[in-house]
């Protein structure tokens, strides 16, 4: 069975299930999830908690042990199995399908995972799982959702924001729901109920926003110039290598560019993406890429990354960093 995760609330309120999965990519969605499971099962009498981490020399036997003891104090038990590689591996498998189909008496389980390739959740393993009990599913927040998703925090809050204060805390957060959670609340706590202005708020927040180069490589794929520029100015006042920037878009670039070579083959575009080591979830944005960037802007793009790691090097006195924009500029502009 399976449950949205907005839906998770009224679930549990209906019925409590003995086992539970939630699994996605993002870490804070994961554990607010996990949290309500968590509540609803005390609330219900599971007091005694029993917390199983399976990595390293983990044995698996030891889980279908537990279902079969009893509990100590001869209370309602909370059973936590965290699965942080998604890979329970061959021995995990075949636990994971035995216990299914055996659940421990008065216990809830709860197992979590982080993001699952389409294998894992086509294994039988996960099939035991989805049969027997509810998987929670959660995705991670886009740019573009991020505005409804801070407006809806804040409304849980009572507290509500215009569009363009909302685009402003999106901005500053870069995508981070972590720091955009503490954004939210440290609102809570410095002004009351109702409306908030943009100006209150733009002096209120902090530069939170969390530069990486897997970001730098995403906006440059989306051709999102002030993204790019914003990011390329916040790796460089955090101290970033230029060098780790360039690898970044080094490799996006003649990613791009063997693909748009490999083109005039008869082979599918999901193969050629493959073969690439594209992974599925970047396949959009870089099939998106492809159509609007051409042959002669890539072969352009890749001499700049030559220039700029000369630069680096010392080989040459320009700033590796003006050229890097300069690059990003080229291949989003450019057809």
């Amino acid at each position: 069975m399976r449950i949205k995760p907005e839906q998770l609330d009224q679930a549990l309120a209906k019925n409590l299930q003995p086992l539970y999965c939630v699994y996605g990519d993002e870490p804070l969605l994961i554990l607010e999830s996990a949290d309500r499971i968590r509540k609803a099962a005390r609330e219900m009498g599971y007091q005694e908690r029993e917390i199983h981490q399976a990595e390293g020399r983990f044995n698996w036997q030891n889980l279908l042990q537990i279902g079969n003891n009893l509990s100590l104090f001869g209370d309602r038990r909370f059973i936590e199995l965290r699965i942080p590689s998604g890979k329970p591996g061959n021995d995990g498998s075949k636990v994971l399908q035995a216990y299914c189909t055996s659940l421990p008496a008065d216990s809830v389980t709860l197992i979590t995972l982080p993001k699952l390739d389409r294998t894992s959740v086509a294994a039988k393993w996960f099939g035991a799982i989805e049969q027997h009990g509810a998987v929670v599913a959660v995705y991670s927040v886009s740019l573009e959702q991020m505005p409804r998703w801070i407006g809806e925090r804040l409304a849980l809050q009572n507290q509500r924001a215009d569009q363009d204060t909302l685009r402003f805390l999106t901005q500053k957060v870069e995508g981070n729901l972590v720091a955009a959670q503490q954004e939210i609340r440290k609102l809570a706590l410095l002004f009351p109920q109702g409306p908030l202005d943009f100006a209150s708020v733009r002096d209120a927040v902090l530069d939170v926003a969390r530069y990486d180069v897997f970001k730098l490589a995403d906006a440059l794929l989306a051709g999102d110039i002030a993204r790019l520029m914003r990011i390329l100015d916040g790796l460089r006042d955090e101290g970033e290598a230029a060098t780790l920037a360039l690898w970044a878009v080094t490799r996006e670039l003649r990613t791009l560019a063997r693909l748009k070579t490999a083109a005039g083959r008869c082979t599918p575009t999901p193969q050629l993406l493959r073969e690439a080591g594209v992974w599925e979830n970047r396949q959009p944005a870089v099939k998106a890429a492809l159509q609007r960037v051409g042959a002669e802007t890539l072969s352009h793009c890749l001499r700049q990354t030559a220039a700029i790691d000369r630069m680096i090097k010392g080989l040459d006195q320009n700033d590796p960093w003006a050229a890097l924009k300069l690059l990003a500029l080229n291949f989003s502009l450019q057809k």
